[in-house]
């Protein structure tokens, strides 16, 4: 019998030489595979951890430094180096200014001896901007290496008072925010006379007990630190008692729905006297009570405030 000889290339046998390794496959530690499941970088979390490294050694040389009695003079060198190292005010990140220029604040932060990071006084930074009527509370932070963050709570305008020829904003608590000028004023009320701006959540319990009244009332002074005149809209005023206001205005409201005072030529309405209701025409001078408001067309009232 004939043998069959297949032509073509034998296989090659992998001869491992005694000289060349095999690649090692090293097994993950538990710390490298939770690195790993962080969402962040592994330069952003070299960063962070340099950042804490840093922040740790500064108070570690101010306490040391408390310690061991080291002289002012070391500290605030040790601080300076710090600041030339790269550890200094670059940047400053304003959050919350609605009505409080922005420049303003930047002045306020920057008025510090030095800027160097450690050296920045955040307790006097935050005093000097709640001296401005707009800044109700701050707080202010550092962010390694040059920044820093002011977070500001900004107060509301809430009516306008009038006080030694000036217009000022006012907050819900009396504040004096800024300075307006009359004619750019908003629709705010007006509060006129020495102390009034303290007195704000008084006059609107006023109102508040005559929603009527609300629309009609231009301004309102306070009179004595003791009682309130109202100015309505059609030029009158109106005299409220020390005690009792709130039901003298309420009285008022009464009459003005029934009769319709306003508008109609008066001048001042009197109610001090929680037994009278005097008026004053401004073409008449003869004071007169009137008991029956019927009449009030003949009646009038002259007289000062007071």
């Amino acid at each position: 019998m004939s043998k069959t000889i297949r032509r073509g290339t034998p296989p090659r046998k992998v001869v491992a030489s005694g000289n060349r390794k095999l690649p090692v496959v090293r097994k993950q530690s538990v710390i490298d595979r939770a690195l790993l499941m962080l969402p962040v970088s592994e330069a952003t979390l070299k960063r962070g951890v340099t950042l804490m490294f840093t922040g740790a050694v500064l108070a570690g040389l101010f306490a040391l430094s408390t310690l061991f009695g080291v002289p002012q003079a070391a500290g605030l060198a040790a601080a300076e180096a710090l600041g030339d190292a790269g550890f200094r005010v670059r940047s400053i990140e304003v959050k919350g200014a609605a009505r409080m220029n922005a420049m303003t604040v930047y002045a306020a932060v920057l008025d510090q001896k030095s800027r160097a990071m450690p050296l920045v006084d955040l307790g006097a930074v935050r005093a000097k901007l709640l001296r401005y009527g707009w800044i109700a509370d701050a707080q202010v932070s550092r962010r390694l290496p040059d920044r820093l963050v002011i977070n500001l709570i900004e107060r509301r305008e809430a009516a306008l008072w009038q006080y030694q020829g000036r217009v000022m904003l006012i907050d819900a608590d009396g504040v004096p925010l800024e300075a307006v000028a009359p004619e750019k004023a908003p629709a705010l009320p007006l509060l006129i006379g020495p102390g009034a701006n303290e007195q704000i959540a008084l006059y609107r319990r006023l109102l508040d007990s005559a929603p009527a009244m609300k629309p009609v009332v231009k301004a309102a002074t306070w009179v004595g630190n003791r009682r309130w005149d109202l100015l309505f809209d059609t030029g009158e005023t109106l005299q409220l008692p020390e005690e009792g206001a709130a039901q003298a205005l309420v009285k008022f409201a009464e009459i003005e729905g029934k009769d319709r005072l306003l508008g109609r030529g008066w001048a001042r309405f009197d109610l001090r006297d929680p037994n009278k209701f005097v008026a004053r025409k401004s073409s008449e001078a003869a004071p007169r009570a009137m008991t029956d408001t019927s009449a009030i067309e003949t009646a009038s009232w002259s007289g000062e405030t007071g």
